[in-house]
Protein backbone atom coordinates (compact mmCIF):
# COMPACT_ATOMS: atom_id res chain seq x y z
CA UNK A 1 0.00 0.00 0.00
CA UNK A 2 1.21 3.29 -1.01
CA UNK A 3 2.56 5.05 2.21
CA UNK A 4 1.94 9.15 3.12
CA UNK A 5 4.66 10.85 3.77
CA UNK A 6 4.78 12.58 7.68
CA UNK A 7 3.38 16.23 8.24
CA UNK A 8 6.72 18.39 8.38
CA UNK A 9 6.58 21.48 10.30
CA UNK A 10 6.98 23.94 7.81
CA UNK A 11 4.41 22.64 5.43
CA UNK A 12 2.50 25.20 4.15
CA UNK A 13 5.41 27.91 4.16
CA UNK A 14 6.80 29.10 1.14
CA UNK A 15 9.98 30.91 0.65
CA UNK A 16 11.68 32.88 -2.44
CA UNK A 17 15.29 32.31 -2.17
CA UNK A 18 17.30 34.90 -4.48
CA UNK A 19 20.44 33.85 -2.83
CA UNK A 20 23.61 33.08 -3.72
CA UNK A 21 26.31 30.74 -2.34
CA UNK A 22 26.00 29.53 0.64
CA UNK A 23 24.78 31.51 3.78
CA UNK A 24 20.88 32.31 2.52
CA UNK A 25 20.61 28.68 0.71
CA UNK A 26 22.03 27.25 4.05
CA UNK A 27 19.04 28.94 5.63
CA UNK A 28 16.54 27.74 3.14
CA UNK A 29 18.45 24.73 2.34
CA UNK A 30 17.53 23.61 6.13
CA UNK A 31 13.57 25.23 6.21
CA UNK A 32 12.92 23.02 2.72
CA UNK A 33 14.01 20.08 4.96
CA UNK A 34 10.85 20.85 7.55
CA UNK A 35 9.01 21.16 4.92
CA UNK A 36 9.07 24.72 3.46
CA UNK A 37 8.60 24.87 -0.25
CA UNK A 38 11.73 26.85 -1.60
CA UNK A 39 11.74 28.28 -4.74
CA UNK A 40 15.43 29.18 -6.05
CA UNK A 41 15.27 32.61 -8.25
CA UNK A 42 18.44 32.41 -10.21
CA UNK A 43 19.73 34.86 -13.19
CA UNK A 44 18.77 32.73 -16.88
CA UNK A 45 21.49 31.77 -18.27
CA UNK A 46 24.25 31.72 -15.57
CA UNK A 47 22.27 30.52 -12.51
CA UNK A 48 24.08 30.86 -8.76
CA UNK A 49 27.89 31.17 -9.46
CA UNK A 50 27.79 28.65 -6.90
CA UNK A 51 26.79 25.88 -9.53
CA UNK A 52 30.32 26.24 -10.77
CA UNK A 53 32.53 26.36 -7.06
CA UNK A 54 33.69 23.13 -6.49
CA UNK A 55 34.08 20.03 -7.76
CA UNK A 56 32.23 19.68 -11.12
CA UNK A 57 29.80 17.11 -12.01
CA UNK A 58 29.00 15.84 -15.14
CA UNK A 59 26.03 17.72 -15.18
CA UNK A 60 28.30 21.05 -14.94
CA UNK A 61 26.85 21.80 -11.48
CA UNK A 62 29.11 21.30 -8.71
CA UNK A 63 29.05 18.52 -5.92
CA UNK A 64 28.45 21.73 -3.09
CA UNK A 65 25.86 22.96 -5.43
CA UNK A 66 24.06 20.09 -5.28
CA UNK A 67 24.13 19.18 -1.45
CA UNK A 68 22.95 23.09 -0.71
CA UNK A 69 19.86 23.46 -3.21
CA UNK A 70 18.88 20.55 -1.81
CA UNK A 71 15.12 20.24 -2.12
CA UNK A 72 14.89 23.41 -4.16
CA UNK A 73 13.06 24.36 -7.05
CA UNK A 74 15.16 26.42 -9.90
CA UNK A 75 13.04 29.22 -11.60
CA UNK A 76 15.52 31.49 -14.05
CA UNK A 77 14.31 35.10 -13.63
CA UNK A 78 16.24 38.53 -14.39
CA UNK A 79 15.09 40.89 -11.79
CA UNK A 80 17.34 43.52 -13.29
CA UNK A 81 14.43 43.56 -15.61
CA UNK A 82 11.53 45.24 -14.76
CA UNK A 83 9.31 42.25 -16.19
CA UNK A 84 11.68 40.10 -13.97
CA UNK A 85 11.14 42.26 -10.66
CA UNK A 86 7.22 42.51 -11.67
CA UNK A 87 6.94 38.83 -11.83
CA UNK A 88 9.02 38.41 -8.40
CA UNK A 89 6.80 40.62 -6.57
CA UNK A 90 4.05 38.53 -7.77
CA UNK A 91 5.81 35.83 -6.75
CA UNK A 92 6.49 37.78 -2.87
CA UNK A 93 2.91 38.48 -2.57
CA UNK A 94 2.43 34.40 -2.74
CA UNK A 95 5.07 33.37 -0.06
CA UNK A 96 6.00 34.04 3.60
CA UNK A 97 9.74 34.80 3.48
CA UNK A 98 12.13 36.25 0.65
CA UNK A 99 15.66 35.70 1.48
CA UNK A 100 18.61 37.88 -0.64
CA UNK A 101 22.17 38.30 -0.02
CA UNK A 102 23.27 40.65 -2.40
CA UNK A 103 25.26 44.04 -1.31
CA UNK A 104 22.86 46.57 0.43
CA UNK A 105 20.93 48.97 -1.81
CA UNK A 106 21.07 46.59 -4.78
CA UNK A 107 17.01 44.99 -4.24
CA UNK A 108 16.13 48.54 -3.82
CA UNK A 109 17.29 49.56 -7.21
CA UNK A 110 15.57 46.61 -8.80
CA UNK A 111 12.60 47.56 -6.83
CA UNK A 112 12.63 44.61 -4.82
CA UNK A 113 13.53 47.02 -1.30
CA UNK A 114 11.80 45.84 1.97
CA UNK A 115 9.22 48.85 0.92
CA UNK A 116 8.67 47.44 -2.65
CA UNK A 117 7.89 43.86 -1.18
CA UNK A 118 6.05 45.14 2.38
CA UNK A 119 3.42 46.84 -0.04
CA UNK A 120 2.70 43.46 -1.58
CA UNK A 121 2.75 41.20 0.93
CA UNK A 122 2.43 42.96 4.45
CA UNK A 123 2.88 40.06 6.44
CA UNK A 124 6.50 38.69 4.47
CA UNK A 125 9.54 38.02 6.56
CA UNK A 126 12.36 38.87 4.58
CA UNK A 127 15.71 37.69 5.49
CA UNK A 128 18.55 39.86 3.65
CA UNK A 129 22.39 38.35 4.70
CA UNK A 130 25.51 40.59 3.71
CA UNK A 131 29.13 41.20 4.36
CA UNK A 132 28.90 43.74 6.97
CA UNK A 133 25.09 44.27 7.36
CA UNK A 134 22.31 46.84 5.97
CA UNK A 135 23.91 49.90 7.70
CA UNK A 136 27.13 50.79 9.12
CA UNK A 137 30.11 52.61 7.40
CA UNK A 138 31.00 49.47 5.58
CA UNK A 139 28.03 48.06 4.75
CA UNK A 140 28.95 48.65 0.86
CA UNK A 141 31.56 46.32 1.30
CA UNK A 142 32.06 43.15 -0.42
CA UNK A 143 32.65 40.19 1.88
CA UNK A 144 33.25 36.58 1.90
CA UNK A 145 33.43 33.90 4.81
CA UNK A 146 37.03 34.38 4.98
CA UNK A 147 36.81 37.92 4.90
CA UNK A 148 34.18 37.98 7.87
CA UNK A 149 36.63 35.39 9.31
CA UNK A 150 39.28 37.76 10.02
CA UNK A 151 37.23 40.85 10.46
CA UNK A 152 35.17 39.38 13.14
CA UNK A 153 38.11 38.19 15.18
CA UNK A 154 38.47 33.98 14.47
CA UNK A 155 40.98 34.24 11.94
CA UNK A 156 43.55 36.37 14.62
CA UNK A 157 43.19 33.52 17.09
CA UNK A 158 43.66 30.43 14.16
CA UNK A 159 47.34 29.15 13.94
CA UNK A 160 50.22 28.65 16.24
CA UNK A 161 51.59 31.08 18.51
CA UNK A 162 54.60 31.79 16.27
CA UNK A 163 52.97 31.43 13.27
CA UNK A 164 50.80 33.74 10.52
CA UNK A 165 46.91 33.86 11.29
CA UNK A 166 45.26 30.90 8.98
CA UNK A 167 42.22 30.09 7.69
CA UNK A 168 39.67 28.27 10.63
CA UNK A 169 39.25 25.22 8.46
CA UNK A 170 38.69 25.02 4.94
CA UNK A 171 34.99 25.26 5.14
CA UNK A 172 32.95 28.51 4.72
CA UNK A 173 32.30 28.79 8.27
CA UNK A 174 31.44 32.28 8.51
CA UNK A 175 27.97 31.23 6.28
CA UNK A 176 27.15 27.93 7.65
CA UNK A 177 27.00 29.98 10.88
CA UNK A 178 25.26 32.48 9.18
CA UNK A 179 22.65 30.60 7.56
CA UNK A 180 21.77 29.00 10.60
CA UNK A 181 21.29 32.60 12.69
CA UNK A 182 18.94 33.02 9.49
CA UNK A 183 17.66 29.54 9.86
CA UNK A 184 16.47 31.16 13.92
CA UNK A 185 15.38 34.31 12.66
CA UNK A 186 13.15 33.25 10.03
CA UNK A 187 11.57 31.21 12.53
CA UNK A 188 10.94 34.01 15.17
CA UNK A 189 9.63 36.28 12.53
CA UNK A 190 7.20 33.60 10.98
CA UNK A 191 5.90 33.24 14.38
CA UNK A 192 5.27 36.95 15.04
CA UNK A 193 3.94 37.16 11.72
CA UNK A 194 1.34 34.50 12.56
CA UNK A 195 0.52 36.35 15.61
CA UNK A 196 0.39 39.91 14.52
CA UNK A 197 -0.14 39.61 10.28
CA UNK A 198 3.28 41.66 10.24
CA UNK A 199 6.12 41.11 8.24
CA UNK A 200 9.68 42.20 9.60
CA UNK A 201 13.26 42.34 7.95
CA UNK A 202 16.21 40.04 9.52
CA UNK A 203 19.39 41.75 8.67
CA UNK A 204 22.94 38.97 9.41
CA UNK A 205 26.25 40.60 8.88
CA UNK A 206 28.40 37.59 8.03
CA UNK A 207 31.27 38.73 10.41
CA UNK A 208 28.69 39.05 12.95
CA UNK A 209 28.12 35.12 13.54
CA UNK A 210 31.77 35.15 14.00
CA UNK A 211 31.67 37.60 16.70
CA UNK A 212 29.11 36.05 18.34
CA UNK A 213 30.96 33.05 19.06
CA UNK A 214 33.85 34.51 20.69
CA UNK A 215 32.80 32.87 24.22
CA UNK A 216 34.10 35.63 26.99
CA UNK A 217 36.32 37.68 24.65
CA UNK A 218 34.24 40.82 24.20
CA UNK A 219 33.74 40.76 28.11
CA UNK A 220 37.53 39.84 28.93
CA UNK A 221 38.74 42.70 26.97
CA UNK A 222 36.51 45.65 28.48
CA UNK A 223 36.79 43.74 31.50
CA UNK A 224 40.75 44.03 32.30
CA UNK A 225 42.06 44.96 28.02
CA UNK A 226 43.24 40.96 27.28
CA UNK A 227 43.71 40.24 23.97
CA UNK A 228 43.55 36.94 22.97
CA UNK A 229 45.91 35.95 20.64
CA UNK A 230 46.78 32.49 18.56
CA UNK A 231 47.20 29.04 21.08
CA UNK A 232 47.99 26.70 18.21
CA UNK A 233 46.74 23.04 19.30
CA UNK A 234 46.23 24.08 23.05
CA UNK A 235 44.24 26.53 25.05
CA UNK A 236 44.81 29.27 27.77
CA UNK A 237 42.29 28.00 30.23
CA UNK A 238 42.95 24.28 30.29
CA UNK A 239 46.00 21.88 30.19
CA UNK A 240 46.03 19.42 28.73
CA UNK A 241 43.87 20.30 25.76
CA UNK A 242 45.14 19.91 22.29
CA UNK A 243 46.31 17.50 19.73
CA UNK A 244 48.52 14.78 20.06
CA UNK A 245 50.34 12.86 17.68
CA UNK A 246 49.91 8.28 17.53
CA UNK A 247 52.39 5.90 16.70
CA UNK A 248 50.84 5.35 13.13
CA UNK A 249 50.88 9.20 12.30
CA UNK A 250 47.00 9.62 13.37
CA UNK A 251 46.83 12.33 16.13
CA UNK A 252 43.68 12.29 18.62
CA UNK A 253 42.02 15.34 20.97
CA UNK A 254 41.87 14.93 24.69
CA UNK A 255 40.55 17.52 26.71
CA UNK A 256 41.10 17.60 30.22
CA UNK A 257 38.96 20.67 31.82
CA UNK A 258 39.14 20.06 34.68
CA UNK A 259 41.34 18.16 37.66
CA UNK A 260 39.55 15.09 37.80
CA UNK A 261 39.82 14.78 34.50
CA UNK A 262 43.53 14.86 34.37
CA UNK A 263 43.82 12.14 37.34
CA UNK A 264 41.84 9.82 35.22
CA UNK A 265 44.12 10.46 32.31
CA UNK A 266 47.54 9.93 34.55
CA UNK A 267 45.70 6.71 35.76
CA UNK A 268 44.80 5.28 32.46
CA UNK A 269 48.75 6.77 31.31
CA UNK A 270 49.88 4.64 34.81
CA UNK A 271 51.54 8.72 35.26
CA UNK A 272 50.52 8.79 39.22
CA UNK A 273 53.78 10.74 39.44
CA UNK A 274 52.22 13.77 37.11
CA UNK A 275 49.11 14.26 39.43
CA UNK A 276 51.29 14.40 42.05
CA UNK A 277 53.46 17.09 40.55
CA UNK A 278 50.35 18.71 38.49
CA UNK A 279 47.43 18.47 40.56
CA UNK A 280 45.66 21.24 39.42
CA UNK A 281 44.77 23.11 36.50
CA UNK A 282 46.82 26.61 37.58
CA UNK A 283 49.95 24.35 38.38
CA UNK A 284 49.06 21.97 34.64
CA UNK A 285 49.00 25.57 32.73
CA UNK A 286 52.38 26.53 34.76
CA UNK A 287 54.37 24.06 32.65
CA UNK A 288 52.38 23.43 29.43
CA UNK A 289 55.31 21.95 27.77
CA UNK A 290 56.14 19.37 30.52
CA UNK A 291 52.48 18.40 30.46
CA UNK A 292 51.72 18.49 27.51
CA UNK A 293 54.77 16.36 26.39
CA UNK A 294 53.93 13.94 29.00
CA UNK A 295 51.05 13.35 27.10
CA UNK A 296 52.41 13.27 23.72
CA UNK A 297 54.82 10.75 24.24
CA UNK A 298 52.02 8.71 25.70
CA UNK A 299 50.01 8.77 22.98
CA UNK A 300 53.02 8.08 20.86
CA UNK A 301 53.63 4.57 21.94
CA UNK A 302 50.35 3.19 20.37
CA UNK A 303 48.35 3.86 17.00
CA UNK A 304 45.22 6.03 17.53
CA UNK A 305 42.65 3.76 17.58
CA UNK A 306 44.18 2.22 20.73
CA UNK A 307 44.65 5.61 22.66
CA UNK A 308 41.17 6.57 21.73
CA UNK A 309 39.80 2.94 23.76
CA UNK A 310 42.03 3.42 26.13
CA UNK A 311 40.82 6.88 27.43
CA UNK A 312 37.41 5.74 26.77
CA UNK A 313 37.75 2.68 29.19
CA UNK A 314 39.06 5.11 31.27
CA UNK A 315 36.39 8.21 31.00
CA UNK A 316 38.98 10.29 29.52
CA UNK A 317 37.43 12.65 26.98
CA UNK A 318 39.48 11.60 23.41
CA UNK A 319 38.60 11.72 20.14
CA UNK A 320 40.48 10.49 16.52
CA UNK A 321 41.18 13.70 14.23
CA UNK A 322 39.39 12.62 11.66
CA UNK A 323 39.83 12.74 7.92
CA UNK A 324 36.75 12.79 5.83
CA UNK A 325 37.38 8.76 4.97
CA UNK A 326 37.59 8.06 8.00
CA UNK A 327 33.96 9.53 9.08
CA UNK A 328 32.66 7.35 5.75
CA UNK A 329 33.99 4.27 7.88
CA UNK A 330 33.22 4.96 11.14
CA UNK A 331 30.27 2.75 12.91
CA UNK A 332 28.74 5.55 14.66
CA UNK A 333 28.54 8.10 11.86
CA UNK A 334 26.13 5.02 10.28
CA UNK A 335 24.40 4.28 12.87
CA UNK A 336 23.66 7.99 13.68
CA UNK A 337 22.33 8.32 9.33
CA UNK A 338 24.88 11.54 9.09
CA UNK A 339 25.14 11.00 5.62
CA UNK A 340 22.36 9.80 3.07
CA UNK A 341 21.79 9.14 -0.67
CA UNK A 342 19.39 11.19 -2.64
CA UNK A 343 18.92 11.61 -6.24
CA UNK A 344 20.13 14.09 -8.51
CA UNK A 345 18.45 14.80 -11.70
CA UNK A 346 20.46 13.42 -14.88
CA UNK A 347 23.50 12.22 -12.35
CA UNK A 348 21.60 9.47 -10.09
CA UNK A 349 22.19 9.25 -6.39
CA UNK A 350 24.56 11.75 -4.87
CA UNK A 351 25.77 11.47 -0.65
CA UNK A 352 24.55 14.01 1.16
CA UNK A 353 24.83 15.04 5.19
CA UNK A 354 22.05 14.30 6.28
CA UNK A 355 19.52 16.49 8.14
CA UNK A 356 20.01 18.24 11.19
CA UNK A 357 18.28 19.00 13.88
CA UNK A 358 16.69 15.56 14.37
CA UNK A 359 13.10 15.81 15.11
CA UNK A 360 10.99 12.94 16.57
CA UNK A 361 7.66 13.58 16.08
CA UNK A 362 8.23 15.62 12.40
CA UNK A 363 11.20 15.00 11.20
CA UNK A 364 12.79 16.06 7.87
CA UNK A 365 14.01 14.62 5.41
CA UNK A 366 15.58 14.89 1.76
CA UNK A 367 13.53 15.08 -1.65
CA UNK A 368 16.26 15.59 -3.80
CA UNK A 369 19.96 17.13 -4.97
CA UNK A 370 19.92 20.53 -5.89
CA UNK A 371 18.04 20.94 -9.28
CA UNK A 372 19.36 21.67 -12.76
CA UNK A 373 18.58 25.55 -13.59
CA UNK A 374 15.74 26.63 -14.42
CA UNK A 375 14.09 23.28 -14.60
CA UNK A 376 10.64 24.28 -12.60
CA UNK A 377 10.63 27.90 -13.92
CA UNK A 378 7.31 26.61 -16.69
CA UNK A 379 5.54 24.94 -13.66
CA UNK A 380 6.22 27.48 -10.99
CA UNK A 381 5.20 30.86 -13.21
CA UNK A 382 2.71 28.61 -14.65
CA UNK A 383 0.81 26.61 -11.50
CA UNK A 384 1.30 29.72 -9.50
CA UNK A 385 0.62 32.69 -11.16
CA UNK A 386 -1.22 31.51 -14.49
CA UNK A 387 1.36 32.68 -16.83
CA UNK A 388 0.40 31.11 -19.78
CA UNK A 389 2.65 29.44 -22.21
CA UNK A 390 2.49 32.45 -25.56
CA UNK A 391 3.58 34.96 -22.73
CA UNK A 392 6.56 32.55 -20.98
CA UNK A 393 7.72 32.31 -24.30
CA UNK A 394 7.80 35.40 -24.94
CA UNK A 395 9.35 36.38 -21.57
CA UNK A 396 11.73 33.38 -22.67
CA UNK A 397 13.42 35.19 -25.90
CA UNK A 398 13.23 38.68 -24.28
CA UNK A 399 15.71 36.96 -21.42
CA UNK A 400 13.66 37.72 -18.61
CA UNK A 401 13.44 33.71 -17.95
Amino acid sequence: MPTTAPPRPLDGIRILDAATFIAGPFTTAVLGEFGAEVIKVEQPGAGDPFRRFGTPTARGDSLAFLSEARDKRSVTLDLRQPAGARIFRKLAAKSQVVCENFRPGTMERWGLGWSDLRAVNPALVMLRVSGYGQDGPYAGRPGFARIAHAFGGLTHLAGMPDGPPVTPGSTSLADYMSGLFGAVGVLMALRHAEQTGEGQVIDIALYESVFRVLDEMAPRYAHDGTVRGREGAGTLNACPHGHFPCADGAWVAIACTSDKMFARLTEVMDRADLLARFPTTADRLADRATVDGAVETWTGTMPRDEVVQVCTDGHVPCGPVNTIADLFADPHIAARGNMTQVLAEGLGPVTLPNVLPRLSATPGHIDRAGPPLGADTDAVLSDLLGIPEAERATLRADGVI
